[in-house]
């Protein structure tokens, strides 16, 4: 299949108590909206909502060279597709409960709630994200001070 794809089979074989379904077709709206020299550095599952037992909300997410991308594939008809841009990104937030845990990446406009992801993910999940966005938010002010 695509990059997209395996990398999310690797967190979903790598951490299987993440609640996650239709992998391949979440997969294939993220490499659809993929631009040109975007390079895909990680990916992984979970719920979208604040429910621990809203289980039918799987999105897959992606940090790339540019962004991070979350989109699902829906069930009938069409899809939907959110792209967080490091100049957008405000904080993130780690819960974590007896067996998933909840990540929260606050936004300018809004708060993205990641639910139903296993509790030994959510630390490398953390890391991945806060490094990405520390490294992305160098080069966005280090540009926007050479103009």
């Amino acid at each position: 299949m695509g990059l997209v794809y395996d990398k999310l089979k690797e967190f979903k074989s790598k951490y299987p108590s993440t609640v996650a379904w239709r992998i391949k077709a979440h997969s294939k709206v993220i490499d659809k909206h993929l631009n040109p020299g975007e390079v895909v550095n990680y990916a992984f599952v979970a719920q979208k909502g604040f429910s621990t037992f809203d289980i039918f909300s799987t999105f897959a997410i992606v940090l790339t060279n540019k962004r991070i991308i979350l989109a699902q594939r829906r069930l009938l008809f069409g899809y939907i597709f959110l792209a967080i841009t490091p100049d957008m990104f405000n904080d993130l937030t780690v819960h974590t409960g007896i067996i998933w845990g909840k990540i929260n990446i606050d936004t300018v406009k809004e708060t993205v709630v990641l639910s139903n992801i296993s509790k030994s993910a959510v630390r490398e999940i953390e890391t991945e994200i806060t490094e990405y966005m520390m490294e992305e938010k160098k080069r966005y002010v280090s540009r926007e001070q050479d103009r």
